[in-house]
């Protein structure tokens, strides 16, 4: 029996070592994604259009069609790179609770509920990491591949390198979004020359300008479609102010602590002020309100016993 879990746990930790070997290939293959992609559409097809367009209303459709391009790509790549860069959350040193607020009780901690070391206290209302040897804040966990714990964690994401946590879920949020947009809008835009692939009139074009349109076009539908379910997820997620972690943690139950109602949800994650929505940053006012946005504490309701 110690001899499997053994196993099982030097199973677990080459997997999360090969995880973080992936950081840079994952970037790269990003980057290649998008390279291909803006080949396809500006040098390849609608650039070469826009020169020689014949008609004013072609001409405006193929400049329309780039100015969209570029605008989602400037936003897809900046929320990206808004998720790589930005620490999720870490528990900071020597944090302690005032209260137990997953539990959803009142009564403040005392000083004597820690004792000396609070991993051996055994004390239910306190929530301690043995692998990081330090208190959990509220909705916090470990994450394996990152080695930490970290506030409010969704889960860890291959693509962008990083755990998914309270300081940039928004920006992830925003990532898919621009992602959804900007595949499917070049879907559509290859869609005529991918339908010309299956005619039998001649394709203008070199072999390699072809299969890099081809290329293009099945790798966007794939991510749009892929994406979508994602963000269909997520955007129900928001909607009950969990994560995919708390999602597979709590109970049946459809009451839920931490769910405020639609349109608080909705702030916990994106802040109050409209002009902020669509980036991936705050304001500073919402910063100031929206403790939630910093990870340690969570409005709730207490009328309702906490979901485990």
């Amino acid at each position: 029996m110690y001899r499997s879990g053994a196993v099982m746990a030097w199973n677990v930790f080459r997997f999360c070592t090969a995880l973080r070997g992936l950081g840079s290939i994952m970037i790269l293959l990003v980057m290649g994604v998008v390279g291909v992609t803006y080949y396809a559409i500006v040098l390849t097809n609608y650039g070469p259009s826009l020169a020689s367009s014949g008609g004013l209303l072609d001409a405006l459709i193929v400049f329309l069609v780039l100015v969209i391009f570029h605008c989602l790509l400037v936003m897809l790549l900046w929320c990206y790179f808004s998720v790589v860069f930005t620490d999720p959350g870490s528990v900071p040193p020597n944090w302690r609770p005032e209260l137990d607020e997953e539990r959803g009780e009142a009564d403040p901690l005392t000083a004597s509920e820690f004792g000396a070391s609070p991993a051996d206290s055994g004390n239910p209302r306190i929530r301690f990491c043995r692998k990081c040897n330090q208190l959990k804040p509220p909705r916090c966990h470990h994450c394996s591949v990152c080695g930490r714990c970290v506030l409010k964690m969704d889960h860890h994401c291959v693509w962008v390198v990083n755990c998914v946590g309270a300081l940039n879920y928004k920006y992830f949020l925003l990532f898919l979004f621009y992602t959804f947009l900007e595949t499917t809008v070049v879907t559509l835009s290859l869609l005529p020359q991918f339908i010309a692939f299956f005619s039998d009139g001649e394709i203008p074009g070199t072999p390699g300008t072809l299969a890099t349109t081809f290329l293009a076009f099945v790798l966007n539908l794939a991510f749009a479609l892929s994406v979508l379910g994602f963000l269909i997820m997520h955007i129900s997620l928001v909607a009950g102010n969990t994560t995919t972690i708390e999602a597979y943690e709590k109970k049946t139950s459809p009451k839920w602590r931490y769910d405020l109602g639609r349109k608080r949800n909705f702030e916990q994650v994106f802040g109050m002020d409209k002009r902020y929505w669509f980036i991936p940053a705050y304001s500073e006012e919402d910063l100031r309100r929206i403790p939630a946005l910093h990870g340690l504490e969570y409005p709730s309701k207490p009328d309702l016993d906490a979901q485990e």
